[in-house]
């Protein structure tokens, strides 16, 4: 089922399943396994662009060589922009913290102070992906088996995929497209009851 709030198509799945990242337990996967690097919007990329000298002291030896023989993104088979992987296609920006899991180099730098720029929404929208068509935006549930112990997580605690996302959907589209999904999701609840 698709739900329709304003020029978005939000797949059912974003309301009925359960997700909450458990990092014990994938380690940051996501940051690092994939077929490309995280999708980035075109204003993204020269935010990339700007935001790079002062982020570089966070990220490793491998993505800083990545990232100057390469640029911030390059252009995937799809013909859309995403972030520039290191050799083993992890992202970049990816940094390790002291258990061993994946992290964001530019969101690291951001909770530092030392940018005013969170991270791809893409990657704080994940696993929603988000495809932009000529005259609506779709949103679904990217399923990946990397992402199993979240959905056990989310589904032991009974978050549904839009509310542990909250944040990112607010940054992405609004705080009243969060309360339309809110209200969607209540129509949704009382129609499965």
């Amino acid at each position: 089922m698709i739900i329709e709030i304003g020029d978005k198509l939000i797949a059912s799945d974003v309301f009925e399943r359960r997700f909450v990242c458990d990092l014990n337990a994938c380690k940051g996967a996501c940051c690092v396994v994939g077929d490309a690097g995280a999708p980035l919007e075109m204003e993204e990329v020269s935010m990339l662009e700007s935001v790079y000298p002062k982020v570089k002291s966070y990220l490793t030896p491998q993505g800083i060589q990545a990232i100057e023989a390469q640029g911030v993104f390059y252009m995937d088979q799809d013909n859309d922009a995403v972030t520039t992987l290191m050799e083993g296609d992890a992202c970049a920006f990816t940094i390790f913290n002291e258990n061993g899991a994946a992290m964001c180099g530019i969101e690291k730098a951001y909770e530092a102070g030392i940018i005013k720029w969170k991270k791809p929404i893409s990657c704080e929208l994940f696993p929603i992906r988000v495809k932009k068509y000529e005259k609506f935006l779709a949103l679904n549930f990217d399923e990946q088996k990397i992402c199993q112990p979240a959905c056990d997580c989310g589904s032991k605690l009974d978050v549904p995929v839009y509310k542990f996302l909250k944040k990112a959907i607010t940054r992405a589209f609004g705080d009243e497209f969060y309360e339309d999904l809110e209200h969607a999701a209540e129509a949704l609840n009382k129609e499965s009851h």
